[in-house]
């Protein structure tokens, strides 16, 4: 998969731009604040509907404007799709594949694929658990779109019933608000232990592509490895329980106990303590945890192995063959040697697409396509 065009309208700091990428390595080159990191920000905000910057969308809309547009060609073997998406401030956004009007704007996931890697994906490592929760889920919507509405779903019901437990707390047990917390518990156990088995399978795929990653990267020995830890197994209500494999009848009942166990403790504080939204992707290396013993090197570089063996993984499992990479200003934290690892290990990827601040981050011979971004503007090309 590539994508051959991409055009933007009102975008962050785009008034209007139109780009033909080529096969093969694309690198866009400016300094910080031209424009570089937008461009592959609309990318990939179309195959994931999320940006890896910020949490919603009217960030991407640039100023003083009311829609934003992203128009963008993608070809897949011998077929080519038009994906367009419209960002609206205060109307619904629309989208529409190959013109024709999609129901809904999430219908557009799938005919694009991306894996991007950012400065800020470091957080993966040593941030919050949300970001190692967003990182599993972006890339299960990528293998499996339907999953964005299990996702949405559960958000929704996990809302409803944390207004459910604040407004509970003081009931008699005998009360219909507490019947209807019943009908709440169900729909959150069924969407919640899909996520939670999804996601265990997913790492269990990922997990022999992240240890290739790593050491073709860092040339270590110490093994990199990750784990579910979810709290919805375990017998008290603080247990998180490591969790390699289980299947989805035996993580209902779990959770389902669970639920009934914790209640009394939800309502005294209203707000759900169990199911996947408090679950943690726990990584290691060697024999000790990522998050806040190991070096920032190795926290850098267990970050992009993450990225880079999920493109290997979306490569060798979807039906769309490899996805579009993105490296957005990797090479300025990479040694020489490391940036020509990592040259050797994307240059086989149908299509990639690099972001650097200055040419001298660039390696030395690289076959690619070259592009100059400057104040929101392609002002050179190098085919």
């Amino acid at each position: 998969m590539h994508v051959k065009h991409l055009n933007l309208v009102n975008f962050r700091n785009y008034a209007s731009v139109d780009i033909k990428f080529a096969r093969g390595i694309n690198i866009l080159v400016g300094r910080n604040g031209q424009g570089k990191t937008n461009l592959v920000e609309a990318i990939n905000y179309l195959a994931t509907l999320s940006s890896h910057r910020v949490s919603g969308y009217l960030p991407l809309i640039k100023k003083n404007s009311s829609q934003a547009l992203i128009r963008l060609l993608a070809s897949f073997a011998d077929r080519e799709n038009l994906i367009e998406l419209e960002l609206n401030v205060e109307e619904s956004n629309r989208a529409r594949i190959n013109k024709s009007s999609v129901s809904r704007v999430r219908d557009i996931l799938g005919y694009l694929q991306s894996v991007i890697f950012s400065p800020e994906d470091i957080a993966i490592v040593k941030g919050d658990p949300s970001n190692r929760r967003d990182f599993l889920d972006q890339l299960l919507i990528q293998f499996s779109p339907r999953l964005a509405g299990v996702l949405s779903d559960y958000d929704r019901v996990l809302r409803q019933r944390n207004t459910l437990l604040k407004t509970s707390r003081n009931l008699p047990k005998e009360s219909a608000g507490l019947s209807t917390l019943d009908a709440w518990d169900e729909q959150l156990v069924e969407l919640g232990s899909e996520i939670i088995l999804q996601r265990i399978m997913l790492v269990n795929e990922l997990l022999p592509h992240l240890d290739v990653a790593y050491k073709m990267i860092a040339e270590e020995k110490n093994d990199p490895s990750m784990v579910i830890k979810t709290s919805v197994l375990g017998n008290n209500i603080d247990d998180e329980i490591e969790v390699a494999n289980f299947d989805k009848q035996a993580i209902i009942e779990s959770f389902r106990n669970k639920l009934a166990s914790s209640r009394p403790k939800e309502l005294e504080r209203g707000v759900s303590l169990i199911g996947p939204h408090r679950d943690d992707l726990y990584l290691t290396l060697g024999e000790l945890p990522a998050k806040g013993f190991i070096s920032h090197g190795e926290t850098w570089s267990f970050a992009l192995a993450l990225k880079l063996a999920s493109a290997n993984l979306l490569r060798n499992e979807s039906v769309a063959g490899d996805p579009v990479l993105i490296l957005d200003d990797v090479f300025a934290e990479l040694d020489s040697v490391r940036r020509a690892r990592l040259i050797d290990l994307i240059a086989s990827y149908e299509q990639v697409i690099i972001t650097a601040a200055v040419s001298e981050d660039i390696p030395a011979g690289i076959n690619a396509t070259m592009f100059s971004i400057r104040d929101g503007k392609v002002v050179d090309h190098d085919g």
